[in-house]
């Protein structure tokens, strides 16, 4: 089906489209700063089950539709910076929360954890650079020859959200230990809870703007 060769140079070119800073690295840190490490390779989990999503999306056809349409890719592109800039407001408004959050023991109260990772879900899937990668490079690793298309669509891009999931969690953990500085101070706290916010809005008014090359 898929050839060692195939994967072994697919595995390296997606080493490096992750390990280039993106939308998922910095809504990560943002998350770190925000909700802290824990909750923040919570996301990196449901980013890399959004990616996932886009690769399933790539087998059976909705890459190419996205790749070819404008509207198609438009509307994938506005609904996940909506989502971006949404969070970000929301990271602002609570900001002042955190210092007390920081007090109180982590628990399922409010069903925090599924939202956290459906948060990463949704900007996973709406990832504009990862979408494009897929749908551009990975189907040039495909042996159309050996039959299977989607079979080894799917076997390739299992490699991008592990990837994913092994990088972003390194920059989870940085931006978490660096997150529990601040938080020897309320007021240090409610800076990085505005600062992450604003990263996320400035990350989602990025990606409504970028054109089609994103």
């Amino acid at each position: 089906m898929v050839a060692p060769e195939q994967l072994i140079a697919f595995a390296v070119l997606t080493v490096v489209m992750v390990v280039i800073p993106g939308p998922s690295v910095l809504f990560t840190i943002s998350r770190a700063l925000t909700v802290g490490r824990r909750g923040a390779l919570l996301t990196v989990v449901g980013n890399a089950v959004g990616v996932y999503l886009q690769v399933v999306a790539v087998a059976f056809g909705l890459g190419t539709l996205v790749q070819t349409s404008a509207t198609v890719f438009t509307v994938v592109k506005l609904a996940g910076a909506a989502y971006l800039v949404y969070l970000g407001v929301q990271a602002i408004r609570h900001r002042r929360a955190l210092s007390d959050a920081l007090a109180v023991r982590v628990g399922p109260a409010h069903g925090g954890p599924l939202r956290l990772v459906r948060d990463g879900v949704v900007v996973g899937f709406a990832n504009p650079k990862s979408i494009v990668f897929l749908a551009a490079v990975l189907p040039q690793f495909v042996n159309s020859a050996a039959g299977a298309v989607p079979a080894q669509i799917l076997l390739l891009g299992t490699l991008l959200p592990i990837t994913a999931l092994l990088l972003d969690s390194a920059w989870a953990y940085a931006a978490g230990t660096a997150r529990a500085w601040f938080a020897r101070s309320p007021r240090r706290l409610e800076l990085i809870g505005g600062a992450g916010g604003l990263t996320m809005i400035g990350l989602g008014t990025g990606l409504a703007v970028n054109g089609r090359k994103d």
